[in-house]
């Protein structure tokens, strides 16, 4: 049977898996016992417990990975000619995992909540409840950058703590520069009804090696000529994001460290290694992470080996999807064309998590029966 190693289980790497897991023989590699998202980060500040009932789940829960084998470790080399990929454990040890198929799936280093550091389940609930801590004591809060994470973090922190002064300064004009002008229009009303304070054309000005990783304090200072700002917690959420590709060739990634894959999502010159995900350049968006790409690779996967013609990806033009995540009258979704429909806040826990992303997206859940695994506060 053909064996195909997943490296990287994060959200784009588990769904490929559970896709592939019923026809070929799949070997998981990832540096958390389970999937840590790396979505929705203003959720998992505001109120981690609840985003970790639904986004920090070990892969035993998963019945979609039942036949699959995950081993805990980071990835540190591959072996294109004899294919295998070499693993290091927490204690300091090697192992060799050899494929026939690798997919790349190893997702992108983005400040303190997308690390690919090797954690035990100890390590991400402190992770979660550090900063979600550090906000709660805070009178001020400025949040710096004009994304999805920024937008949402800025929006969820002024929901959580009406009484904290909340600013989001973003570079341009209008924030979320990929989505259509028609979902800022509607985001920057929720925000100004949140009190959050909106500061257009505002750039830091950064020391040189800022990784921009850690919650800071203090003043800001602007490149672009305004007086500088302060607050008690400072959020750098302005998309340094940098490709977990260490362990890959050089003949392998762009000028940039990223992957390039053919429309297909095979590596060039390599027909047998595939990518997906924030990994993978794809497009100038790298939007194959978020727009259910993984059905297409499983299929791709599939097809190549019994010689049947592969399909293509085709990238959306701009962003789409939820922005601000589960706010107290539903969650909203944006469409492509700016449009947007909602899901009513009492179907998000009985419908839309249980029912559609549970068993639709995830093919089962099990329930955690102790319900301590996970950070379990806010």
């Amino acid at each position: 049977m053909t064996r195909v190693v997943v490296a990287g289980l994060g959200d784009t790497g588990v769904l490929t898996a559970i896709k592939l897991a019923r026809h070929v023989d799949v070997v998981g590699i990832s540096s958390k016992p389970g999937l840590v998202s790396g979505q929705e980060l203003g959720w998992r500040l505001a109120r981690p417990g609840h985003w970790a009932r639904h986004n920090w789940i070990p892969f035993s829960q998963f019945r979609g990975l039942d036949r699959v084998r995950t081993v805990h470790g980071t990835l540190s080399g591959v072996d294109l000619d004899t294919r295998h990929v070499v693993v290091t454990r927490a204690d300091g040890s090697r192992a060799t995992v050899s494929y026939d198929v690798l997919v790349i799936a190893t997702g992108v280093s983005n400040g303190f909540w997308r690390r690919p550091t090797l954690q035990s389940a100890d390590d991400i609930d402190s992770d979660l409840r550090a900063p979600h801590d550090r906000l709660a004591a805070a009178g001020s809060v400025i949040v710096i950058g004009g994304r999805a994470a920024a937008v949402s973090s800025a929006a969820q922190i002024a929901g959580a703590w009406p009484d904290k002064r909340v600013d989001l300064y973003f570079p341009g004009e209008r924030a979320l520069p990929g989505h259509h002008p028609r979902t800022w229009r509607s985001i920057e009303r929720r925000l100004t009804e949140a009190g959050v304070g909106l500061h257009p054309g505002h750039r830091a000005e950064l020391d040189e090696g800022f990784a921009a990783d850690e919650l800071t304090s203090g003043e800001v200072r602007w490149s672009t000529g305004q007086p500088p700002a302060s607050a008690d917690v400072v959020l750098w959420a302005i998309g340094r994001v940098r490709p977990n590709t260490d362990w890959l060739p050089a003949e392998l990634l762009d000028d940039g460290g990223f992957v390039p894959v053919t429309p297909q999502l095979q590596v060039p010159g390599h027909p047998e290694v595939f990518a997906i995900g924030d990994v993978a350049a794809t497009d100038p968006l790298r939007s194959s992470a978020r727009n259910r790409a993984d059905g297409l690779l499983a299929h791709n996967i599939r097809a190549a080996a019994t010689g049947k013609p592969l399909k293509s990806y085709r990238a959306p033009t701009r962003r789409w999807g939820s922005v601000l995540g589960i706010q107290p009258d539903g969650l909203q979704v944006f469409a492509p064309n700016g449009r947007a429909f909602r899901f009513p806040a009492w179907s998000f826990e009985r419908v839309l998590m249980p029912l559609i992303v549970r068993w639709g997206i995830y093919r089962g859940v099990r329930a955690d029966p102790a319900d301590t695994a996970k950070v379990r506060s806010g």
